[in-house]
C-alpha cells in the first residue's frame, strides 16, 4: 500500500509542474543552448564523414590507391567509420550525463520554487 501511496504522490508532484516556468527558466535554456553546441557540430561532422565515402568513391579514383600493400585507401576509410561510429558513441554517452546531471538541477530548481509557494 506504501508503494501505491508513492506513486500517487510523485504523479500529482507531476501534474503542479508549470512547464511554462520551466522552459522560460535561465536554467533550461542553459541546457538546451548547451546540447545544441554540442549536438550540432557532431552531427554535422557525422554527416560529412558518413557521405564522403561514397561521393569519393563514386566521382574519384583516390581511394582506390594502396595504402597498405593490397589494402586501398577505401577499405580504411570505411573502417574508419565504424571506429568513428563507436567514438560518437562514447562521446555522446559520457557527454549526456552532463547534460542528466543539469537537467536534475532543473527538476529539483522546481521542486523548491513549488515548495515555497
Amino acid at each position: 500500500m506504501g508503494v501505491e501511496q508513492e506513486k500517487r504522490q510523485v504523479r500529482n508532484s507531476r501534474e503542479e509542474v508549470d512547464y511554462v516556468q520551466v522552459i522560460e527558466s535561465r536554467s533550461f535554456k542553459k541546457l538546451m543552448r548547451d546540447r545544441k553546441k554540442f549536438i550540432v557540430p557532431l552531427t554535422i561532422f557525422f554527416l560529412v564523414f558518413y557521405f564522403s565515402l561514397p561521393i569519393l568513391t563514386s566521382y574519384t579514383t583516390f581511394l582506390n590507391t594502396p595504402a597498405i600493400g593490397d589494402i586501398s585507401w577505401v577499405w580504411l576509410f570505411a573502417l574508419a567509420q565504424f571506429v568513428m561510429t563507436w567514438v560518437l558513441c562514447t562521446v555522446y554517452v559520457k557527454k549526456a550525463a552532463t547534460f542528466d546531471k543539469q537537467a536534475e538541477q532543473i527538476i529539483d530548481e522546481m521542486e523548491q520554487g513549488r515548495k515555497s509557494r
